[in-house]
């Protein structure tokens, strides 16, 4: 069943470096997903929409197939929509316990937003979730990636980065637009 359904589906790159990605978008929506590691590059915005729109259609032009590309952001409610599309950057030069330094006295609501964005140079689709929850007041968590150790999710009182497989995954879904994308895909594909 799985190999038919794969026939019927289109060939999709994802651009991304991370193999173990690729291989979760693969699974979730049942059929292969190739990826391509290529530097894209990304434009200064606060608009996770426009970031995501800029690099699907960079990506279509350096392969010229049907593309897919992922971009993240993470809001304070605080800092308005900052640090958002810029977390990425944050994480990276800024030591985590600042970060959760930057909110004391200060509203530590945060929204975490994840935007697919697909390209088959004349289909331009975007999917996008969130998830609400808080920033922790330190850093806590060995799992996850990126600001995992700071980020608690609604409902939870710990980091998803602390959460155990079960609860991240569940997390996980809830931040991926994959039910999105997966309808999309099902309904292009001819009869």
């Amino acid at each position: 069943m799985w190999f038919c359904y794969n026939q019927l589906m289109p060939a999709i790159t994802f651009i991304t470096g991370n193999q173990s990605k690729a291989d979760y978008v693969s699974r979730y929506l049942g059929f292969k997903v190739s990826h391509r590691k290529i530097e894209l590059e990304e434009i200064q915005s606060l608009d996770l929409k426009e970031v995501v729109e800029h690099k699907v259609k960079q990506a279509y032009a350096i392969i010229n197939a049907p593309v897919l590309v992922e971009d993240v952001s993470l809001e304070f409610k605080a800092l308005g929509r900052l640090p958002g599309t810029f977390i990425r950057f944050y994480v990276d030069e800024v030591p985590f316990e600042t970060i959760c330094r930057t909110l004391d006295g200060l509203s530590r609501e945060a929204t975490a937003r994840c935007v697919f964005g697909y390209y088959d140079g004349n289909k331009l689709r975007l999917f996008e979730s969130s998830l609400d929850g808080t920033i922790a007041m330190h850093p806590k968590g060995e799992n996850g990636f990126g600001w995992d150790k700071i980020f608690i999710p609604q409902g939870y009182n710990v980091t998803r980065a602390s959460l155990d497989e079960e609860a991240n995954k569940i997390t996980y879904l809830k931040i991926k637009p994959f039910e999105q994308l997966k309808s999309f895909l099902i309904a292009t594909q001819p009869d």
